[in-house]
């Protein structure tokens, strides 16, 4: 018998040794079990593709989907009085807490109250959650009342007094706001005299300076004033140059600069020369340094006291060592070790990054692993070794551990196991330890399509039992649906996307022993990953083409085959055999029995409402599905590689084998 040519013997392709997705290289080179598009699919392992669940609407505790009064613009996930919260702030200045347990949707600020977007929010201990707001500062949410930080700053003695034998009261006013904590301080005795006081609770709610009363004590005369701590923009604060001489009293105003005309100051007089300047009003809607015009009225001379507006934006805020942490501008501000509110004391403080590694401002922060990472957009740092010294002051070490590469999508920003997750314009990044590792080679064909003027941002979630990390992005011109906010996510070193609806903000929450994914579309809040009926998300999954073992033979599809489990009820999965010029025409596979006449007809079968009826073939479960396959169209450049697509509505589907029959042609 004569020996069978290449070209009449059947050959065979199997793929299942499920890999990644791959956009980096084109589709005929990639890896044979990598993919050039994977959506709403996670290849687990070998023979394991599984559909994830869709998007469904977050209920409220009256069972109605949950409706912002405005447009998601942030979210995090907190704790405060062991009450789990989404945290939404809104393009409306509002924000509104989800509990995810009990579904108590809390009013936290009306419409108007904040600036309504770059808001930043975390929480201290379990008992307050602290907002951030770019250019209204700090704000405070104890779980029933919002109130701004509005602490008591520094104090300064306008008259020491005498013969005091014992230590006076000292009386702080109220908080200008419901809910605020009111503050205390103590008065320090040196002979007779009050020497300073000091801030036992500096309290919030303030929205101008508390006052000070001190009495009691066998004395008289003490007199004090209070600053307002704020981290508001657009505010006035104040440095002595030259104290002057022959002072006993003294004030500071200020004119120009664009502000309301409000910023007014004391000064704070020793042995006739001016040591410190205690606002009385910061002053609101200041911008022009360079015309602020201070004036120094009193009875001494030659004093020269400067201003400077605060025109930085605080860009986010963190708890770490105990702490309350602000990041604004180029600086780094905590609070004392003993009080949240607290930013005056002596183990409280702040320094201002001088380094060259830091291009422009500080843009985030990130807690883990024992350390507050901060991040500009091309490098990071890490604050560790928060200490008290023997003196009350605090000692830290700062070190910057990448300086070339950071972000400017702070949103981005998560821990994942060991890992700080970023992304930034040009991938996503992994840091561990010092090292920097770039995550996102996969995702290189999808980044030229990333549309960076959206909001970028990211979460962990469990999916199929597999922690997973999420980014959330909006691309353009996709292949496949065109421009859209989709979903990529990481596991094992691989990528896979997903598409869960218009979502344009995530954020992880722990719930109900796990770790969910929470998505807003507009006003809307939804629970990605948890829809599991029928029909709830729509799946793509592209082969590599594949060279079946000679790239420079033309190839002659016969058969493809898909090995899947399918649900109970059936499912269809649409296939299409490709080459690199062109696709087949789609072949439809299901476990539907179709009914014949002797003509070779299909029968049609309708219920009382007049709608088809199909006839399921069987219960679920494993289905080999085959079909012959029309050989794709393209001449004989486009059939030396060929590849598989998948589509499919049907939800709790699993994927195990791909296969193909296929016979050899000529060579060039």
């Amino acid at each position: 018998m004569a020996a069978q040519s290449p070209e009449e013997k059947k050959r065979y392709h199997v793929s299942k040794a499920f890999k990644s997705l791959n956009t980096k290289a084109h589709r005929t080179a990639i890896d044979e079990d990598e993919f050039s598009w994977i959506e709403n699919a996670q290849p687990i392992g070998s023979g394991n593709i599984r559909i994830i669940p869709g998007a469904l609407p977050s209920k409220d505790n009256a069972a109605a989907n949950v409706t912002f009064v405005g447009n998601v613009t942030y979210m995090t996930s907190i704790e405060v009085n062991a009450n789990t919260y989404i945290a939404t702030f809104e393009d409306t200045g509002a924000s509104q807490f989800y509990d995810v347990n009990n579904g108590n949707v809390v009013t936290v600020a009306a419409n108007g109250t904040f600036t309504g977007s770059n808001m930043s929010c975390t929480q201290f201990n379990t008992e307050y959650a602290i907002i951030g707001d770019p250019n209204k500062g700090l704000y405070v949410w104890d779980g029933a009342n919002t109130t701004p930080l509005g602490a008591g700053g520094a104090i300064g003695m306008v008259n020491v007094g005498s013969g005091y034998t014992s230590v006076p009261a000292v009386i702080v006013s109220a908080p200008d706001t419901s809910g605020g904590i009111q503050a205390q301080a103590t008065a320090v005795l040196v002979g007779n005299v009050v020497s300073e006081l000091l801030w036992t609770q500096p309290g919030t709610g303030y929205t101008k300076p508390p006052t000070i009363t001190i009495s009691g004590g066998g004395g008289s005369n003490a007199q004090a004033v209070a600053s307002l701590l704020s981290f508001r923009t657009g505010q006035v604060y104040y440095q002595v140059l030259n104290g002057g001489q022959g002072f006993t009293y003294a004030n500071v105003t200020v004119t120009g600069g664009g502000g309301d005309n409000t910023a007014n100051a004391t000064a704070i007089i020793s042995n006739g020369s001016i040591i410190n300047i205690i606002p009385n009003s910061l002053g609101n809607n200041y911008s022009n340094q360079a015309n602020l015009v201070v004036t120094v009225t009193g009875d001494g001379s030659n004093a020269t006291v400067s201003a400077f507006v605060e025109s930085n934006a605080v860009t986010d805020v963190a708890t770490y060592a105990g702490r309350v942490w602000v990041s604004q501008g180029r600086q780094l501000i905590y609070s004392a070790s003993t009080n949240f509110n607290d930013f005056v004391s002596p183990s409280a403080g702040s320094f201002y990054v001088t380094d060259s590694t830091l291009h422009g401002n500080i843009l985030g922060m990130c807690v883990a692993n024992n350390f507050l990472y901060f991040f500009g957009d091309d490098s990071v740092n890490i604050i560790s070794d928060v200490l008290v010294n023997s003196g009350g002051t605090t000692n830290l070490t700062n070190t910057n551990i990448s300086a070339s590469i950071g972000t400017t999508l702070n949103y981005s920003v998560f821990p994942y196991y060991r890992y700080i997750m970023l992304q930034n314009n040009y991938g996503v990044y992994g840091l561990i330890g010092s090292t920097m590792v770039k995550l996102s080679d996969a995702l290189d064909g999808i980044y030229p399509l990333i549309d960076f003027t959206k909001p970028i941002t990211a979460g962990q979630v469990i999916i199929n039992n597999i922690l997973c990390a999420a980014f959330n992005f909006y691309c353009t011109n996709l292949t496949f649906g065109g421009s859209r906010w989709i979903q990529a996510v990481f596991f094992d070193k691989k990528w896979f996307l997903t598409s869960q609806g218009t979502i344009n903000f995530i954020t992880g929450s722990p719930v109900g022993g796990t770790l969910g994914l929470y998505g807003a579309s507009g006003k809307q809040l939804y629970k990605l990953y948890s829809d599991n009926t029928t029909n709830a998300v729509s799946s793509i999954i592209q082969t590599a083409l594949w060279p079946l073992g000679d790239p420079i033979r033309d190839k002659q599809t016969l058969k493809f085959g898909v090995e899947a489990i399918i649900p109970s009820g059936g499912g269809l999965i649409n296939v299409t055999v490709d080459n690199p010029l062109n696709s087949s025409s789609q072949y439809t596979l299901a476990n539907y029995l179709t009914w014949l006449n002797n003509f070779g007809t299909a029968i049609p079968w309708t219920n009382n409402s007049n709608a088809t009826v199909q006839w399921v073939g069987g219960l679920g479960g494993y289905q080999l599905y085959r079909s012959d396959a029309q050989q794709p169209s393209g001449g004989s450049s486009g059939q030396k590689y060929i590849g598989l697509t998948m589509t499919s509505n049907t939800s709790n589907l699993v994927y195990n084998t791909f296969e193909l029959e296929y016979e050899y042609r000529a060579r060039f």
